[in-house]
């Protein structure tokens, strides 16, 4: 199993199995900080072989912001060295890039939609990028472990 995270508040993780089934659940979140715990039992109960997470910057932030953004990522990176869980950044223009995307987020849900129409409710809603994103995240990983 490949897991991708689409990191934030807002972002999400996916877990694509080899038989293509795609479990999608939000970064879960306690108060107004990303639940390290709660995600740590995503990952002791769903163990995935590789994890690739979109590798970011605080460009355009404000100071606070990016400590927060900060904050949170560095959370999510010690959940996966703390379980030993191997891992990979990836920028957002690599992976979009080879999925023939850009940045408009409507985008990435049309794709996810289109490539996991199982999932499609998880996929409508405006603010359901993250989740559409963690999911093609986990799609560019599979297609380039295939290659």
């Amino acid at each position: 199993m490949i897991a991708a995270i689409d990191p934030g508040k807002t972002g999400a993780i996916a877990l694509l199995y080899t038989d293509g089934t795609l479990y999608i659940e939000d970064i879960p979140i306690f108060g107004k900080e990303i639940n390290g715990s709660a995600v740590a039992n995503i990952f002791k109960e769903f163990r995935p072989d590789h994890l690739y997470t979109e590798s970011l910057n605080s460009f355009g932030m404000g100071r606070q912001s990016a400590f927060n953004f900060g904050m949170g990522y560095g959370i999510l990176l010690g959940v996966l060295a703390t379980l030993e869980i191997p891992y990979t950044r990836v920028s957002p223009a690599r992976w979009k890039k080879d999925l023939g995307l850009g940045k408009d987020k409507d985008l990435s849900r049309s794709m996810a939609t289109r490539l996991y129409p199982k999932n499609a409710e998880q996929f409508k809603r405006k603010k359901d990028d993250g989740r559409a994103e963690a999911a093609l995240i986990a799609h560019w990983a599979r297609g380039k472990n295939n290659e």
